[in-house]
This record gives structure tokens, sequence and C-alpha cells, in this order.
């Protein structure tokens, strides 16, 4: 969460290119001020065409998704490629996320998508309990019921993993395309 600082342009646009209204969920795109020189980044090394996949219209778009409050905070979803489309709905992971691990049993979760003939995806929940606490079917329902009950009922696990552990890159950022 934050504001952006002074020497660049920040806007959240919808999937048209359409500015988004304050608290509504966009993809961040940013330029350097005209007037203030600062630092951006340009483009991809040798590869016009993948730079030309995030630069364009003037505007660097940065993959990331956030919504902006009334105060001009902005507030970080998750990355685009992470969000879950599920039957026209699009669902960030980490707000699933958050609201599982307020459980008390529950160590780590990590959040993605599961492909759904009917629905094109769902949301998947893999889970790591804390000691002593036993994955049973009861517990994927409860889990289920609570993120329910905490959220849009659309936006619920459809499908509930227990783990050992969860794959984590060397930094211990969750790898979602391994869950």
């Amino acid at each position: 969460m934050g504001k952006p600082v002074p020497c660049y342009d920040i806007a959240i646009v919808d999937p048209d290119g359409n500015e988004c209204a304050v608290g509504e969920t966009g993809e961040i795109i940013v330029r350097t001020h005209e007037k203030i020189p600062c630092g951006l980044f340009k483009g991809y090394y040798n590869d016009e065409e993948k730079t030309s996949e995030v630069w364009y219209d003037g505007m660097y778009h940065t993959g990331d998704t956030a919504w902006c409050d009334e105060d001009g905070y902005y507030w970080y979803v998750s990355r685009i490629d992470d969000v879950i489309k599920s039957s026209g709905y699009r669902i960030g992971p980490f707000e699933i996320e958050n609201v599982i691990m307020e459980l008390p049993y529950v160590l780590e979760c990590g959040v993605s998508a599961a492909p759904d003939e009917m629905r094109g995806q769902v949301v998947k929940a893999s889970i790591v309990l804390t000691k002593g606490t036993e994955p049973t079917e009861e517990l994927k329902k409860e889990i289920q019921n609570y993120v329910k009950k905490n959220t849009a009922p659309y936006k619920y696990p459809r499908i509930v993993v227990f783990r050992d552990e969860l794959p984590k890159t060397i930094s211990g950022k969750i790898q979602r395309n391994k869950l």
C-alpha cells in the first residue's frame, strides 16, 4: 500500500484500457513524468516483441493489479497472470489466501487456478496445517464455508489440498505455477 512517488504518472486500467474507478481493481500502468527526469524500465534487451507487449500508448504495463482508495493510496492485489478467471469473474489469489490464513490451524496457504470444464478455472487452495492438525474432509468443508462467509460466495476454493510444504523460490515466494 502506498502513494506514487512524484516523478511518475500512474493509473489503474481495466482490460480495455479504461481508467478504473476508485475501489475498482485493474492493471497498474506507469510512465515517468515529462518534467522530472527519473528512471523507468525501457524494455527487454534485444527483444522488441516482448517490449512492445508491455510498452504501448506511452505507458509501461506492469502486469500487476491493484486498486486505489479515495485518499489516493494504491493497494496491491496480485499479478495478472495469477488472477483466476472463473465463470466470468476475476479472483485475486491474495484475497483468498488472506482469508484462509485467518484460521488458527493454517500455517501456510497458496491459492492458484485449476482448470474446470464448466467455469474455465476454479480456485484451488494448497494448505499447510499447523503441527497436530489432522487433514480431514470435514476440515476442507470448514475452510470452504469460512471463505464463502468472508468473501463473495463464488470465490471459495472448490479444491482444497493439504500439503506438507509449499513450493517456493530461493527468496521464499510461493511458486503458484507448481501448486
